[in-house]
């Protein structure tokens, strides 16, 4: 028996009621991405990253670059130093770690920066979702924020975008 007849008449929804998708599943959403800041050539990066993914670091650039956000990626501390002695006197506002960057030494390096920073600088890390006991662990060293690989993606626009504003006192004009 031929049923090319029902396609018809549901109006090509595969004879599922109009407003009836499957149970539990929402529409499809895609999240809005913010405004992007101001562009200023002359900024002093703002944000760093121990991230040697290279997934994460092209997801990180490619975000920061439509944000007009400088994000600068080090490989050590002794790195980060030089960098932050090429920005003067700005502490950064905030520094990324991968906790899995076995080359950067996150939960050795992190209270060394935290003492160093003071609150001045916000520190994130992410991980594996699986990852609980390296989760605590890095909150008990001073991690401010420790996100699972798929929520740091999903709110990295965000959280650069905080971070890289300039801060209130400072000028956004190129000068």
């Amino acid at each position: 028996m031929d049923h090319s007849y029902r396609a018809a008449l549901a109006g090509n929804n595969n004879g599922q009621k109009p407003g009836r998708g499957r149970p539990g599943f929402a529409p499809s959403f895609s999240p809005v991405d913010p405004e992007p800041l101001p562009a200023r050539e002359d900024a002093n990066s703002r944000i760093f990253a121990f991230v040697d993914d290279l997934f994460f670091a092209a997801k990180i650039q490619e975000t920061a670059r439509k944000l007009n956000v400088k994000v600068e990626f080090v490989k050590s501390d002794k790195d980060l130093a030089d960098r932050m002695e090429q920005n003067g006197e700005e502490k950064p506002s905030l520094i990324i770690f991968d906790l899995n960057n076995a080359n950067a030494k996150p939960l050795t390096l992190i209270p060394k920066l935290k003492t160093k920073l003071k609150k001045d600088t916000s520190i994130i890390g992410f991980l594996s979702h699986v990852q609980g006991d390296l989760k605590q662990k890095a909150h008990e060293v001073g991690c401010d924020m420790v996100l699972p690989r798929s929520a740091f993606s999903q709110n990295l626009p965000q959280l650069l975008r905080r971070h890289g504003a300039p801060e209130p006192g400072e000028s956004s004009a190129v000068q």
